[in-house]
């Protein structure tokens, strides 16, 4: 059994205000012509396929192209809902779609009931799991409690009792959106976090062939049976070293697997430049990224006149500035925004509070703290869904 393994198209997105629909309807293309080429049996998209709850007209087209192109192929194909999708607006229509060969999984009580097909070799299951938001399908799913590991274990626990129940030599895979232990994450996807914590361990897919992540924009393998995808496309200068892939997955008749990466077009590269000005637009090194999306930061003492202006001139594309001033006294410290930068809602709270009391929450106050963001990310996650 051949299979693409994608996710997180986020479709609808925009780079620093650059629009990439062009640029996504490119990796469309791409994904139906690598199909036919590689003749798979089934393309998987792993979650986020549209970047929010209430997508723009032109990425639903856009969408929608891409279902009767799949649909055309006649290959099947499996799609879960991740975080950043309305799952009740994603799964309209699911029975009907299904019967052109689309399988969309967005309702969590139906992450036992697979999409099954068959090769010479025998049955295989795709188990699709939706984003699964811990307090909202705790009991759903049958989890003892409200956190990421306990709703997906449930889950899984479903998924291995009902493939118990299979043929033998049935094989596996699961779709699941979710941050697993030893993932590596970027600046462009929203923070799951609940209760502390946000990471499961990849052990909670154990007993299945493959499973096929999203979430996290990077590339990459967890263990060989676990693995994610990444986005198709960058969506933040964190992401300036990525390799954009999708993987080509094939599975033994025994569950033997192999899985190649395959690129996916790059509508134009990223580069992350850093010095003072009059050496940003004068070094000769710098040349091979005159034609990319350039976030600048300037070591300048002092903030040069019109700087964004001046690099255009050399950079046309230049998207995004940052001033990183040395040598020079820049005042009382860091800025506020800087001293924020990568620190969750919680540590931010939690500095807040030694800042006014002079000495820091104890036990029971972070967890104060902690339920009243999760109270709030559910509320939002509400929001959207009944949008």
């Amino acid at each position: 059994m051949k299979f693409l393994h994608t996710s997180d198209w986020h479709l609808g997105r925009s780079f620093h205000r650059v629009g990439l629909l062009d640029a996504q309807a490119a990796f469309v293309d791409h994904l139906i012509d690598t199909a036919r080429t590689h003749e798979v049996d089934a393309v998987l998209v792993a979650g986020d396929v549209y970047d929010r709850a209430v997508p723009p007209l032109p990425a639903v087209r856009l969408f929608d192209r891409a279902l009767h192109r799949l649909a055309d192929l006649g290959v099947p194909t499996v799609m879960i809902s991740g975080n950043h999708d309305s799952a009740h607006r994603l799964g309209v229509g699911a029975g009907l779609i299904g019967r052109a060969g689309i399988h969309l999984r967005t309702d969590p009580a139906g992450c036992a009931d697979p999409v099954v097909l068959a090769d010479v070799h025998g049955d295989v299951a795709f188990y699709g799991l939706p984003y699964l938001e811990p307090a909202l399908v705790k009991d759903e799913v049958g989890a003892a409690q409200a956190g990421h590991e306990a709703v997906l274990g449930a889950a899984m626990d479903r998924v291995r009792a009902d493939l118990a129940g299979r043929g033998p030599g049935t094989r596996s895979v699961v779709l699941a959106h979710a941050f697993v232990t030893g993932g590596q994450p970027s600046d462009s996807e929203r923070d799951i976090t609940v209760g502390g914590v946000a990471a499961v361990p990849a052990a909670v897919f154990d007993g299945v062939d493959y499973a096929a992540l999203g979430h996290l924009h990077g590339c990459q393998t967890i263990t060989d049976r676990v693995r994610y995808s990444g986005s198709p496309l960058a969506y933040s200068f964190s992401e300036t070293d990525h390799r954009k892939t999708m993987w080509l997955v094939e599975l033994g008749p025994a569950g033997e697997l192999t899985a190649e990466r395959l690129d996916t077009p790059v509508p134009r590269p990223l580069a992350r430049i850093r010095g003072d000005l009059d050496g940003l637009l004068a070094d000769p090194d710098l040349a091979r990224h005159e034609d990319a999306w350039v976030e600048a930061t300037l070591t300048d003492p002092v903030r040069p006149a019109e700087p964004m202006a001046r690099l255009a001139a050399r950079f046309p594309h230049v998207l995004s500035l940052a001033f990183d001033p040395q040598g020079a006294d820049t005042g009382p410290g860091p800025s506020y925004a800087e001293r924020l930068k990568g620190r969750s809602d919680q540590e931010i709270a939690e500095d807040f509070v030694v800042h006014v009391r002079g000495g820091a929450p104890d036990d029971r106050e972070r967890d104060v703290l902690r339920r009243a963001f999760d109270d709030v990310r559910t509320d939002d996650t509400l929001r959207e869904t009944d949008r």
